[in-house]
């Protein structure tokens, strides 16, 4: 019987003491893939990528370097793009061929950013108060970094997933002459040909105080559409004001849009995502959002949830003025005047319809309505693309996200939700590549910062979201 006890005794002890070497080594390699994540995150911030003076290129050879000094051959680091400023840097990693690969994308280009504006230099990486400050620490070098952080160490832990991973960083996400996706998929579709497409762009961890309330995955959303507003007319001398000034009339016009409301409307990504957020609200908020799930919706829910940004950005289509210019001289009435307008629309709706409603509602056949197109050339006519339909919720992504989050965030549920935004997926998914939008990054639903003034992520949800996305990938191409 002694004998019996101590081993049982000695396989406990030894269980114990296996369990304790593990997680410390868990523990170790976390610490060494944050610290690897922050040096790749600094990199990146730090390499100026928007349209004027940036260059895309710089970065992802920047990228292409780490991954063959990381082991990876150089047939699959491959660089390459349209322009000399606008490459792309796609990797493979190769698995057991088990399945189909996946692709991972997120891009390198960030939106403009003038250090008056700022209170630190946008393009130097700044941490204070918790908080990592830098033009694109949210939008997405965070996330570019986080990925790039996985496939390093997955290399140098020798882990063979059971579909290949591939990743690209590219440009031209924010505007530009080359998106790159678009031009990887024309050009060269057998670098980035996947099964499906996990999408980082953005943040899934929705809190609010710092508490995390869901983890949205993107299954949908909205279509993007510039449209140039302008007069014109004969302008003349200044001492002489007539009643056609050209500023004048841009003004009304873009009044008349200000005042104007899109259609409520959900869809079905839309409609699970508040029947989710009805069920973890409380008092007047559960109330109103269930006063828009009724059919017919509540007017009054309506109209609360419409005065809530981000509320009003899932239930309808959205056009805000961006941009302003008029006249020629202090002393000249201005002979042309003209304004962007910037639409988000929610799928199933085309560009060219929404334009035909601006036009409707200027309700001026002075003022001209034409479509901006992607590389910047302008329209009479707008495309007629109304976004791509949801995906299946695939459980081999489903489930492993789910079982991912449940460890990190065990109060949370996965929730599709549609993009208010617009990103890359409309490119992948428009290729026949479903496409979800997955990121471990939590970000204050009042602190969104993304292409504004004092872009910053937080600290530990960083590190969080790095953590995340390697354990995500590992139970992704595990199964």
């Amino acid at each position: 019987m002694t004998s019996r006890i101590s081993a049982t005794m000695a396989t406990v002890l030894l269980g114990t003491l296996l369990c304790a070497a593990a997680t410390a080594t868990d523990s170790a390699a976390d610490e060494a893939s944050n610290k690897l994540a922050y040096d790749i995150f600094k990199q990146l911030i730090e390499i100026n990528t928007s349209d004027s003076v940036g260059n895309v290129t710089t970065a992802a050879e920047a990228m292409a370097k780490r991954f063959r000094d990381g082991g990876f051959p150089a047939e699959d680091v491959v660089v390459l793009g349209p322009t000399d400023k606008k490459k792309n840097v796609v990797v493979r990693l190769h698995g057991s061929g088990k399945y189909k690969p996946v692709l991972l994308i997120g891009h390198l280009d960030v939106v403009e950013a003038r250090r008056e504006d700022w209170t630190t230099d946008p393009y130097k990486l700044i941490e204070k108060d918790g908080y990592f400050y830098g033009r694109g620490s949210s939008d997405m070098k965070d996330d570019d970094a986080m990925m790039a952080t996985t496939l390093l160490r997955m290399k140098q832990e020798g882990y063979r997933p059971d579909r290949d991973i591939i990743l690209a960083l590219t440009a031209d996400e924010e505007g530009g002459c080359c998106n790159g996706p678009a031009w990887l998929l024309k050009n060269h579709r057998e670098l980035i040909d996947a099964a499906f497409v996990i999408n980082t762009d953005g943040w899934s961890v929705n809190s609010v105080k710092g508490v995390p309330q869901m983890f949205r995955l993107g299954a949908t959303e909205k279509v993007y559409a510039d449209y140039q507003l302008s007069v014109t007319n004969k302008g003349g001398h200044s001492s002489e004001p007539r009643a056609d000034n050209a500023i004048y009339q841009l003004s009304q016009a873009l009044l008349n849009v200000s005042k104007y409301r899109f259609p409520f409307e959900l869809n079905n990504v839309s409609r699970a995502y508040f029947e989710r957020v009805a069920e973890q609200s409380s008092g007047q908020r559960a109330l109103d959002i269930r006063g828009i799930l009724k059919a017919p919706p509540d007017p009054a829910a309506v109209e609360k949830l419409s005065n809530q940004p981000p509320d009003n950005a899932v239930i309808r289509t959205n056009c805000v003025a961006t941009r302003l210019a008029g006249g020629h001289a202090n002393n000249a009435l201005p002979a042309r005047a003209e304004a962007n307008i910037n639409c988000r629309i929610l799928p199933g709706h085309s560009p060219e319809e929404v334009r035909q409603q601006l036009i409707k509602v200027i309700a001026d056949p002075q003022v001209t309505v034409r479509y901006v197109a992607d590389d910047g050339k302008i329209y009479d006519k707008a495309s007629d693309r109304k976004g791509f339909p949801p995906p299946p919720l695939n459980p081999q992504v489903l489930k492993p996200l789910e079982a991912v989050v449940a460890a990190m965030w065990p109060n949370i549920k996965v929730v599709p939700y549609m993009d208010a935004g617009a990103s890359d997926a409309i490119y992948t998914a428009a290729a026949g590549m479903p496409t979800y939008g997955i990121s471990g990054v939590a970000i204050d639903e009042d602190d969104v910062r993304a292409h504004g003034r004092d872009e910053r992520v937080g600290v530990a949800s960083f590190y969080a979201g790095n953590l995340f996305f390697y354990r995500f990938m590992k139970a992704l191409t595990s199964q």
